[in-house]
């Protein structure tokens, strides 16, 4: 592709796609229960599914080694800290599925997944 906003929109499906494929269907809840425990394996395979399927968007816009490399590690680390963060806030809050708080939290937590998408993509279009 070489039409930026093009590349944007793949771009953009790609990684929402991609977000609702490790979020729902390959979250198991074992990923799901452990997230909030820092270094736990069940977050990190939850965070690494993410990194790697991330590369999907290399497809439209390849990275360089160096930049490729950094968006997969860069979008493992904010995931998985996107995730901490979040489990750790309902969980010293003792928000619950029916309180709006929750449901703040989530929406927080899905805002700054999204924004990370929005970096990701601005940085694979750039590079061309």
């Amino acid at each position: 592709m070489t039409d930026p906003v093009h590349e944007l929109i793949a771009i953009f499906v790609i990684l929402q796609v991609k977000h609702f494929i490790c979020d729902y269907p390959l979250q198991t809840l074992y990923q799901l229960r452990n997230k909030g425990t820092y270094f736990h394996p069940g977050g990190i395979i939850h965070s690494g599914l993410h990194a790697l399927f991330t590369t999907a968007a290399f497809f439209i816009a390849p990275p360089g080694w160096g930049l490729g490399i950094a968006i997969v590690v860069g979008e493992f680390l904010l995931h998985y800290h996107i995730d901490w963060s979040k489990e750790q806030l309902i969980r010293q809050n003792g928000w619950v599925v029916a309180g709006r708080e929750f449901w703040w939290a989530i929406g927080a937590d899905q805002l700054l997944h999204y924004l990370t998408y929005i970096l990701i993509a601005a940085l694979l279009v750039g590079a061309q």
